[in-house]
């Protein structure tokens, strides 16, 4: 009875532990989001300038935490590539210049448009009821006007979209420039209109893999994701603030 105890006992204090470390690990990384969230906006909107360096010590100091969050959120902006860490030195802002920029936006745009060629042939059944799914929480969004709630959602129906090319190599390879362009199609949905229209562009593409027409799901997912025209003078404009 005493070891039936003492064993109960010994496992409920291991139990609250383990779900101590994870209700903190949840939070920690809760604020270390909101902390990279804002650090992008401070970045693209001029606040910290191209080659600005910036200080784990003063930054957890301006938004109140430790270290760690903030250490977390530098770490995802370098993942992104909007700063770079230089060894010895600290962590630097690192804006992309123009030419970069629409580089990496088309080539975004043709690695999407295989996947979605792909996918008009290898797409299930569960993964097109999934897309439909997160299309109703976009509308939803969108609605509301919340560009960051119909960002998250927009993440959502463009991993299902790799991850249904049925390649990992390729799915790997657009999560990746994905992630690097993140803080720029972020702030592409925060143009007037723009959420409405790329509301508009998945409800398209939903429709042509369904279909399983490959050609046209392909040209579908590149005019979507490509910044060119209107869209790219747009965006220029919106990062203007942060190069001069």
């Amino acid at each position: 009875m005493f070891l039936a105890s003492t064993f109960l006992y010994t496992i409920t204090i291991v139990l609250h532990a383990l779900i101590g470390r994870i209700t903190w690990d949840i939070m920690n990384r809760k604020r270390s989001d909101i902390i990279a969230d804002a650090l992008e906006g401070l970045i693209l909107d001029g606040t910290f300038a191209d080659g600005a360096r910036l200080d784990e010590v003063q930054l957890a100091q301006r938004f109140s935490v430790s270290r760690t969050p903030v250490r977390e959120a530098l770490q995802r902006l370098t993942q992104s590539g909007l700063v770079a860490q230089i060894p010895r030195r600290g962590v630097f802002v690192r804006q992309p210049g123009p030419v970069e920029l629409i580089e990496m936006f088309e080539v975004m745009a043709e690695l999407e448009a295989v996947c979605a060629r792909l996918a008009a042939r290898r797409i299930s059944d569960e993964a097109l009821a999934d897309l439909h799914a997160t299309n109703a929480r976009c509308t939803e969004v969108v609605n509301s006007g919340d560009a960051d709630g119909y960002y998250r959602e927009n993440e959502r129906f463009h991993a299902i979209l790799y991850k249904q090319s049925g390649n990992g190599f390729l799915e790997k390879e657009c999560l990746q420039l994905h992630r690097r362009l993140q803080p720029f199609r972020r702030l592409q949905l925060r143009l007037r209109g723009r959420l409405k229209q790329s509301m508009a562009e998945h409800e398209i593409i939903v429709a042509t893999l369904e279909s399983g027409d490959g050609e046209h799901a392909a040209e579908v997912l590149r005019q979507h994701v490509a910044v060119q025209g209107e869209k790219f003078h747009h965006l220029m404009a919106s990062l203007k603030p942060a190069a001069e």
